[in-house]
């Protein structure tokens, strides 16, 4: 099943949404969004925490 996560729900000001297959891939395209969209050089464990607990099934 699709994992969708919504930007927003992670509580960031923005309309991104990544859609992926697995959690895993999700988790790389939120890493690499969070560089890319809003700076983030790091990604925390709670960070990590907080999109794992935002994924949606699609």
């Amino acid at each position: 099943m699709a994992t969708v996560l919504r930007c927003k729900d992670v509580g960031f000001d923005c309309d991104g949404v990544i859609r992926a297959e697995t959690e895993e891939e999700a988790l790389q395209q939120a890493a690499q969004h969070a560089k890319e969209a809003h700076g983030l050089d790091e990604v925390t464990d709670e960070i990590i925490a907080q999109v794992q607990a935002a994924m949606r099934d699609a």
